[in-house]
Order: structure tokens, then C-alpha cells, then sequence
């Protein structure tokens, strides 16, 4: 049975594909879980809207995220520690402490999509890439000071 793919299937393909599989696993695993439809002329021109609004909607949002980048790249971050001798810390800076300094500035940005290539445990400063988007990386600079 020849489908069109709703969605991206590992092993078969990416959304828009037009796939051929066995009568039986369309009809019983891919088509109720709304994961392909058959291929039709109706389908394939239902689809190419689809494709065409998800482009659309892909592009407003790596727009926004180049904007939250440029503010991201201006912001300045500052984190108290404590710290001990040779300004190691008592701790370290987490990417959740980042996050919550950078909301505090107005600036929204999910923990998870902060990565810290190893933990922050000394004082001074430090560049931070945040990933928004799988297309758009910033990069904050995050100064840690003594308390």
C-alpha cells in the first residue's frame, strides 16, 4: 500500500514521503495513529499546504529566535558565589542558576537548552552557548563574582 508520511518515522522516512508498506501495518499501527494517510491525488495536494504552512511557520520562529539571540548577546549575566581560597567555589554554576539570572532580565530561555560543556567552578568570566533552535545557537557571557 502506497502512504504519504504525516510525520517523521524513524526507518521510513521524513514527513511528506511517499512510502510503500505492507497492507497490514498501515492499516493497523500507521493510519490510527494518524502517522500516515493514503496516498491519493486529494492527499498529495492536502499535504503540499501542509508542508508549505509548516515552512511558514518554521521561518517566523527561527526569526523570533535570532531576535532572543541579539538580546541574549547583549544581556550581561552576573552570578554571586561563594567562594573560597584561589576563587574556587563552593559549589558551582548550574544552568539552571543561568536561566533564572537571565529571566530576572527579562530573557526567557529553558534550562535544557543551555549547555555547559563542563561545570563552572572557579570565578570569572565565561561565554555560554544556549541552543533556541536547532538552526540558531547565542551566546551569553556569564560572569561569576564573589559574594
Amino acid at each position: 500500500m502506497k502512504v504519504i508520511l504525516l510525520k517523521d518515522i524513524e526507518n521510513l522516512g521524513v514527513l511528506g514521503d511517499e512510502i510503500e508498506v505492507k497492507d497490514g501495518y498501515a492499516r493497523n499501527y500507521l493510519i490510527p495513529k494518524n502517522l500516515v494517510i493514503e496516498s491519493t491525488e486529494g492527499a498529495v495536494r492536502v499535504l503540499e499546504q501542509k508542508k508549505l504552512q509548516k515552512e511558514r511557520m518554521d521561518k517566523k520562529i527561527q526569526e523570533e529566535c535570532r531576535a532572543l539571540a541579539e538580546k541574549i548577546a547583549a544581556a550581561s549575566c552576573t552570578i554571586n558565589m561563594e567562594a573560597g581560597e584561589e576563587d574556587k567555589l563552593f559549589g558551582s554554576v548550574t544552568s539552571e542558576m543561568i536561566a533564572e539570572q537571565l529571566a530576572s532580565e527579562g530573557i526567557e530561555v529553558d534550562k535544557k537548552d543551555i549547555v555547559l560543556e563542563e561545570p563552572i567552578k572557579s570565578l570569572g568570566v565565561f561565554n555560554v552557548e544556549i541552543r533556541l533552535h536547532p538552526e540558531v545557537k547565542a551566546e551569553a557571557r556569564v560572569w561569576v563574582v564573589k559574594k
